[in-house]
């Protein structure tokens, strides 16, 4: 179906053509949600804006589009107010019939996109050799919730994991591992994850103290970019043990990628600069070929140059950048890129994306974005770390929030009397724990860096996923006490609105689809949050006031059905921030 916001902004400039002339066909109606619902569902603002092209008063205006709407279907009788605003109330017929196409359909007739675009979303990117930190969990969560979104609106999405698995880091690790721990680069598993990063930061230090070391630390780069089958078998033993580790994490969250990393492209790295070159961008500059920046300048001014090639004839990662760049252009056809990292890359993907837009690789028809986040505080506001001042380990985080969640859990069920499995226990708090860390990042604007507090995060009331997770169970609980099979409901059941609560219910389920298509648009997972913690609290508000099992027919069935749709709508929403639903609490 067409969204509600949708159907109204082409009533809206059908009427300010048949009113006022074909020069008006392109004008955007300004028709959005009213804020304050005693004035309304709706409201058209336009009147105002067209004020001098018209030369006429704001009213006046709104009472000439009136008189061109078409609206009998879908509104009751538009009421202009104040200098000329247009407000919209939907009629209660119009809702259940809206309502009635959403039961019969497993999309809650959302239609996919038409057509669908080529979208690349590139998200998470650990590093190998290191841990998974929390800086990484924004990147994953934020990301694989955007993938998701798109997906469903029937988007073609490739969620690449841009994965750091090449540079001069191997060369430090291969060449020290030779010295202490051979064994690591001939066999599998010989070391675990949380050993190898502890090597690596022994060789980071050698690297920084010891000129011999870092020599021969230079030269295994150069071994392995030229093949050596000694240098490439430790390198694909280090890859494949950090690759083990993350899978356990991507597992636990859910979350499906393709791996591409830096390495895939250093048989692009060549022709970048050779046709940077061959263009005029490319400037030498003491021993570096570099492209320098418009405005950008370091801080004597000049302007700053951008490094596609080391003194060394190495690259760095804006060359692996640029030929990732192309390659998703060229081969991988993509019209909309996205990456999800932290802010402090923004100045890096200005400055790659404006060498890529004047050495002509970035058509008209391609949208970049940069999908910044800010970072992760504990609760004494300062940056998220361990006591010891370290990056705090996803891993560790992610097992502390379902450990957490189970202690609750335990005391909650001892206070209501209750006996559960330990099986029971287990899923439930692993599902509230992981769920409680995604919809704590997701729901807050994520240009914003946000408090960590478990306290709050697994609160059951308040913006937080275990009381949408509640709201979901207790919606099944009903189903259960009054022994309803929802798919039996049928399609044909007749909605009956009556009560102020379900016509304020009945509105909000009409709005995902809108929630959903702004989010595509502007990437903001925070929105759909807040619409289904509004979702959340509607429903409580029309279940408290309203009876359902108790209601004479046909308001009884009427309003079962309505707890499914709302039900539907949780478990779908919660779906694309990447969080399960739980029959039972």
């Amino acid at each position: 179906m067409t969204s509600t916001v949708e159907l109204l902004k082409i009533k809206f400039n059908q009427a300010l053509i048949a009113a006022f002339g074909e020069d008006f066909a392109t004008t955007d109606p300004m028709v959005v949600a009213s804020t304050n619902p005693k004035f309304g569902d709706y409201q058209c603002n336009l009147a105002m804006s067209l004020t001098k092209p018209l030369k006429s008063n704001p009213r006046a205006i709104a009472t000439q589009i009136i008189d061109h709407l078409s609206l009998d279907e879908i509104c009751e009788t538009p009421e202009i107010a104040g200098p000329g605003f247009i407000n919209l109330r939907l009629k209660t017929q119009y809702l259940e019939t809206q309502l009635q196409q959403m039961l019969g359909d497993e999309r809650l007739n959302i239609p996919k996109v038409n057509p669908p675009q080529r979208i690349i979303v590139d998200f998470s990117s650990p590093n190998i050799a290191k841990e998974m930190h929390v800086g990484h969990l924004r990147s994953t969560i934020i990301g694989d919730c955007l993938a998701k979104i798109l997906e469903f609106q029937g988007h073609d999405v490739l969620r690449l994991n841009h994965v750091g698995d090449w540079g001069t880091q191997f060369g430090m690790l291969i060449t020290y591992l030779k010295e202490v721990y051979p064994d690591a680069l001939t066999t599998a598993n010989a070391l675990d994850l949380g050993d190898l990063v502890e090597f690596y930061r022994q060789s980071k230090v050698r690297f920084d103290q010891d000129e011999t070391f870092k020599e021969t630390a230079r030269q295994e780069v150069v071994r392995l970019q030229a093949g050596a089958e000694d240098s490439r078998q430790a390198w694909q033993l280090l890859c494949e043990q950090s690759r083990r580790e993350f899978q356990l994490i991507y597992n636990d969250l859910e979350i499906n990628l393709t791996e591409r990393g830096e390495s895939f492209y250093n048989q692009f790295l060549p022709p970048i600069v050779e046709e940077l070159d061959k263009i005029g961008l490319l400037v030498e500059n003491q021993g570096a070929k570099c492209v320098f920046l418009e405005g950008f300048t370091n801080k004597e001014g000049e302007p700053l140059p951008l490094i596609v090639q080391k003194t060394d004839g190495g690259y760095n990662y804006a060359t692996t950048d640029l030929a990732a760049l192309r390659h998703r252009i060229e081969t991988e056809k993509a019209t909309r890129i996205i990456y999800v990292t932290d802010a402090g890359q923004s100045n890096h993907f200005m400055q790659v994306w404006q060498v890529a837009k004047r050495a002509g690789w970035i058509p008209e028809n391609v949208e970049l974005v940069h999908v910044a986040f800010g970072v992760v505080k504990g609760e004494d506001g300062k940056k998220l770390k361990t006591r010891s001042g370290e990056t705090v380990r996803l891993r560790e985080l992610l097992d502390e929030a379902v450990n957490y969640a189970k202690k609750d859990l335990e005391t909650r069920i001892k206070e209501e009397g209750r006996t559960e499995t330990e099986e029971f226990i287990d899923q439930v708090a692993k599902v509230v724990g992981l769920s409680a860390v995604k919809y704590a990042d997701l729901s807050q604007n994520r240009t914003s860096d946000y408090i960590f507090s478990f306290d709050k995060m697994l609160a059951l009331q308040g913006n937080t996923a275990p009381y949408m997770l509640y709201v979901y169970a207790r919606i099944q609980g009903i189903s259960r006490k009054g022994n309803i099979n929802w798919q039996q409901l049928g399609t044909d059941v007749k909605l009956v609105l009556h009560a102020e609560t379900e016509l304020v219910l009945a509105k909000h389920l009409l709005q995902l689809q809108e929630v959903l298509a702004e989010v595509s648009q502007d990437l903001l997972p925070n929105r759909l949050c807040l619409y289904l913690f509004e979702l959340s609290q509607k429903f409580n508000q029309f279940y408290d006031q309203c009876s359902v099992l108790d209601a004479e027919e046909p308001q009884r069935t009427s309003r079962i059905a309505l707890c499914d749709l709302t039900a539907r709508t949780l478990k779908l929403g919660l779906s694309l921030l990447g969080i399960p639903v739980l029959e039972r609490m």
